[in-house]
């Protein structure tokens, strides 16, 4: 027997959603055979079963969010039993608490009588009594629901009542959950309808402050109202994800930003003679990003705080090189491979693997292993023609470069007759910082070490 666990699928994932089984308990699978598909706001990716055998149990269905480490299924030798799995269905009594604070006024009809009382006091604090009523169903609730289920039903005051769970046994998702939070937000609700209030009462708005203690519907956001001409799109699960670890990276890192403009002159000396040639050798272009790759690598080494990732108060140096290299999914969002052990490919093997990468990459043929560590993250904006990157660092690491696009400009070049003007392909590499790791002098020297690789070196020799 061999317990399948949810793999770790990149350094800052901790859940992921089981989005679809490859197989039924009971059917025969293969040692690296697709078992499972999951979904995390990193990648959707296929997850091969580390062993043969029989499917013999699946514990997480599909559907279902759980943490990393988590036992989602077991397979066992071929011809053994498989377990029925009906265990999910335990918890399936515990909804049967809910009915207790409901029914404690049905027992005594005479109980009535507290009933005016509620509407009583809802003229005195109507604006409170939704959010607080919101809390505590979400809080004293009974149903079963996973940790970063009840996270955001409280983060967000959500009734759980009021949410009809799609998981088995009507568990509620996550995804049920954030279509929740997607519905609340396109409904007009009280507290956008109280917002114009106060430019018409502006005295009572501040006196009532303070004295509930609630002010914060002031600062939500200002809420749009799609009118015929507009088209309504629901950010996928992706997007949401991706936007709530940007924010904690802005709010994490205190980023700078820094630049410099390459000339690739040099780097086309080589390129424009080979290119054809390793087109037809390797089956893809020789772009100038294994280039700026292979020079950062280099430059790395001269200056490793870069190469870095934080631990709490503490700077971890790694002593390898792990190059992620930011991927577009068809404009759904992004993936980081890593080309391990960077430090010590050539040009050649570099670009071999990049393209590798990025090709299995937008098919979702990537493993888990492939998309996981990285110490250092370069993002390739330049080939959609961008100018100027400020990129948002990829957690835990201390910096991340964006390479944009390279354009032929007027330059200043040294000639023997003296200095005259000359049409080079130029390029900026920008670059996102965490201030904590280390000071602006040491991040523009490793930037001129980048440039100074690209501008100078015998690049043929690397081919």
């Amino acid at each position: 027997m061999a317990d399948v666990t949810l793999p770790q699928l990149g350094e800052t994932v901790t859940e992921g959603t089981i989005t679809r089984w490859f197989k039924k308990i009971g059917d025969n699978v293969a040692a690296d055979e697709p078992l499972f598909e999951v979904s995390t706001d990193k990648v959707d990716t296929e997850v091969p079963s580390p062993v043969a055998g029989v499917l013999s149990e699946i514990r997480v269905p599909e559907g279902d969010t759980v943490p990393v480490g988590t036992v989602i299924a077991v397979v066992g030798a071929a011809g053994s039993a498989p377990v029925a799995s009906p265990a999910p269905a335990a918890p399936a009594p515990e909804p049967t608490p809910p009915p207790a604070p409901a029914v404690a006024p049905a027992p005594a009809p005479v109980v009535q009588a507290p009933a005016p009382a509620p509407v009583a006091a809802a003229p005195v604090a109507p604006t409170p009594a939704p959010a607080a009523a919101a809390s505590v169903s979400s809080a004293s609730s009974s149903k079963l629901l996973s940790p970063v289920v009840r996270k955001l039903v409280n983060d967000n005051g959500l009734d759980v009542n009021s949410i009809v769970g799609t998981g088995p046994n009507g568990r509620i998702t996550r995804d049920d959950v954030l279509d929740a939070i997607d519905k609340r937000g396109s409904a007009p609700s009280v507290g956008a309808a109280s917002a114009p209030a106060p430019s018409s009462t502006p005295a009572p708005t501040p006196a009532a402050a303070p004295a509930a203690g609630v002010a914060t519907p002031a600062a939500a956001p200002i809420k749009v109202v799609p009118g015929a001409r507009d088209e309504v799109v629901a950010l996928s699960k992706i997007r949401q994800l991706t936007g709530s670890h940007m924010v904690m990276s802005k709010g994490v890192s205190p980023h700078a930003f820094s630049v410099v403009e390459v000339d690739y002159a040099n780097v086309d000396v080589t390129r424009t003679k080979v290119k054809d040639d390793f087109k037809v050798t390797e089956g893809f272009s020789l772009t100038y990003l294994p280039f700026i790759s292979r020079a950062v690598v280099d430059a790395l080494a001269d200056y490793p705080h870069m190469n870095a990732s934080f631990a709490g108060n503490s700077l971890i140096v790694h002593r390898y090189i792990d190059l992620g290299i930011a991927v577009d999914i068809d404009y759904q969002g992004l993936i980081v491979p890593v080309v391990r052990d960077a430090g010590g490919k050539r040009l050649r093997a570099i670009a071999r693997e990049v393209s590798d990468l990025a090709t299995r990459a937008r098919s979702k043929k990537l493993t888990p292993a492939e998309i996981q560590g990285g110490t250092f993250t370069i993002s390739n904006n330049g080939s959609a023609g961008s100018v100027l990157t400020m990129p948002i660092i990829n957690q835990p690491q201390v910096a991340i470069l964006s390479t944009d696009a390279v354009v032929k400009k007027p330059v200043v070049v040294s000639t023997a007759a003296g200095e005259s003007i000359a049409i080079h392909p130029v390029g900026n590499l920008a670059m996102s910082w965490d201030h904590r790791a280390f000071d602006g002098a040491y991040a523009a020297n490793f930037l001129a070490r980048v440039k100074n690789i690209l501008e100078t070196r015998d690049w043929s020799s690397e081919l």
